[in-house]
């Protein structure tokens, strides 16, 4: 008989740190941010960027000729904020401090100074800078929009377990209505200080760290971060961060109610020409059910549901880093997930990895072998 081996095997992080590696959170965070409250972009054609984000389920808040804000179904502030501009970039993330004494705290320790948001969002704001260039915006007392009706959950019927009878399952293949933003990916060429920065300045704590396989000895290369909320669960990961040849906008992620919305919003989005880019599946590090895909613009963008929560008692997972190791079941991962499909993105990717090899960063020659290795594994 012969014995199959699972390639999951291993990668659910269950394992924790060695002796002497990296905790996973700071001894004495100056702040620690409640959530990530939105994320701001920079595009040029509005009109197109809005009649995407209707597709994938956002709600309008606001539409100005300059900017559009867009909401999910969730009480709160807007998920996404995109303004008219001559080229397009991603322009930071925005986290939520607890209050505005928080807030105040933060602006004294950087020396940076406390401002008010514009009316439409309300509430102040203290701007800063990670080690990538970054602008990082912490906000807090800001307008809240009230709840929107969403989709209702379908009743399912499971095993033998019957709670549906005389009556059928018809989900429509409409947007999958977008109730809140989940989390964002960064890549940076400084992965430790900037790991280290995020931690010291907002209080976030690793979930799971990944490493190159055969490199565990050098640290991790990537990281699922987590609020630290005490003894409320929190997203498994709120910002994950990845170490590579560029900073830049990796993906975001926004939750929709159920597997079912994901799907069939998934072919109102095919339906429209809109482009897959890896999906459906479920993830290992945050146990999400997953399906990405690439807006006008070329930025990605993820629907998930049914994602982990961890309160402040759980400590980081290690685990090695590998193609296989993204997903418990799915297709395989796409060269475009992971940006190495030929094309305008894969060039810039290519100068990028040039440029980085040259330059005095933690990506070098070592961990290129170690990324490369990981994608084919």
């Amino acid at each position: 008989m012969i014995e199959r081996h699972d390639p999951h095997t291993g990668l659910h992080s269950e394992q924790g740190a060695l002796p002497g590696e990296h905790p996973g959170r700071a001894r004495n965070p100056i702040v620690k941010v409640h959530d990530l409250a939105w994320l701001e972009f920079q595009k040029p054609d509005l009109e197109r960027a809005e009649a995407f984000a209707a597709a994938f389920g956002f709600t309008t808040a606001l539409r100005t000729p300059d900017e559009v804000q867009l909401r999910g179904t969730d009480a709160g502030s807007p998920c996404v904020l995109i303004r008219r501009g001559p080229r397009s970039r991603f322009l930071g993330p925005t986290f939520r401090a607890a209050d505005g004494q928080d807030v105040l705290r933060l602006a004294e320790a950087t020396g940076t100074t406390l401002r008010p948001l514009p009316d439409s969002l309300g509430g102040v704001a203290v701007d800063l800078v990670d080690p990538n260039g970054t602008r990082v915006r912490v906000v807090a007392d800001t307008h809240q929009l009230p709840t929107l009706p969403t989709q209702a959950p379908l009743t399912f019927n499971i095993g033998h377990d019957v709670a549906r009878v005389n009556a059928t399952q018809r989900p429509p293949r409409v947007p999958a209505r977008v109730q809140r933003l989940g989390h964002v990916v960064l890549q940076t060429t400084r992965y430790r200080q900037t790991l280290d920065w995020y931690l010291e300045h907002l209080g976030l704590i690793v979930s799971d760290f990944l490493y190159h396989q055969g490199q565990r000895e050098r640290g991790p290369v990537m990281s699922f971060i987590r609020c630290d909320r005490g003894s409320t669960p929190t997203d498994h990961h709120t910002l994950a961060m990845t170490l590579g040849p560029a900073n830049r906008y990796v993906h975001s992620a926004y939750q929709v109610p159920d597997l079912d919305s994901l799907a069939a919003g998934g072919e109102h989005l095919l339906d429209r020409g809109y482009q897959r880019s890896w999906g459906i599946g479920r993830h290992i590090q945050g146990s999400q059910i997953f399906d990405y895909w690439r807006d006008p613009d070329g930025f990605l963008v993820e629907h998930f549901t049914d994602g982990d929560l961890f309160d402040c008692t759980l400590e980081p997972g290690w685990a090695p880093m590998s193609a296989s190791g993204l997903a418990q079941w799915g297709p395989p991962a796409t060269r475009d997930f992971l940006g190495v499909k030929p094309g305008p993105e894969a060039l810039r990717e290519l100068r990028a990895v040039i440029g980085a090899l040259r330059a005095d960063n933690e990506f070098d020659l070592r961990r290129l072998h170690g990324l490369m290795k990981a994608f084919t594994s």
